[in-house]
């Protein structure tokens, strides 16, 4: 088998990993759950992930933060235009919502005994998220203790949204919270341009 190969089958195979680990938490996705979910015979999973769930799970969060830096934290961090880029924000992440790769690193490791194994790169990922967008409203004129409070909800609520549509069975609640938020950004942009 070519480098190319695994690493293609690999890769192909975090999407079902993520989602598996989400439904399952960390504990409750055995093997078993994981073979089924990706569709690869457990020795094949060991192949491409020789050191388990463990790299199993870490490759997930590599290839969400992966996804994220460049989508969301990059964006942010070089805005020239603080309202472009926050609506650029909301609006990947509502396309990431409605993607189906809908996992959520709370759900998928804050919620469940596995969530200690990962709380470095959980906490890296939130706190650069955070300061990502707190500097862009900075940038645009929203005083910095206030930006970092904006920040901090926008990331919260965003994270909750997608919890409780997942609970309720509604996109519709998930679309009105980021709209909220979307709102609350741009209109303390609006106030200091």
């Amino acid at each position: 088998m070519s480098a190319k190969r695994v690493l293609t089958d690999r890769a192909s195979a975090l999407p079902a990993l993520a989602e598996a680990f989400r439904e399952h938490g960390f504990e409750g996705a055995s093997l078993a759950i994981l073979s089924k979910a990706t569709g690869l015979g457990k020795g094949s999973l060991y192949n491409f992930f020789p050191g388990g769930k463990e790299e199993m799970m870490a490759a997930v969060l590599d290839n969400i933060d992966g996804w994220f830096a460049d989508a969301i934290f990059t964006p942010l961090e070089q805005a020239r235009d603080p309202a472009t880029a926050v609506n650029g924000m909301f609006d990947d992440v509502t396309a990431y919502f409605r993607s189906g790769q809908r996992v959520c690193l709370v759900g998928a490791l804050g919620l469940n005994s596995a969530g200690s194994a990962f709380t470095t790169k959980v906490k890296g990922y939130f706190t650069r998220w955070i300061a990502a967008l707190a500097r862009c409203l900075e940038s645009g004129g929203v005083a910095p203790a206030l930006a970092a409070n904006l920040a901090e909800d926008a990331v919260s609520g965003i994270q909750g949204a997608i919890v409780l549509a997942r609970a309720v069975g509604e996109e519709a609640s998930f679309l009105r919270i980021v709209a909220r938020h979307r709102a609350a950004l741009l209109e303390a942009l609006g106030h200091h341009e």
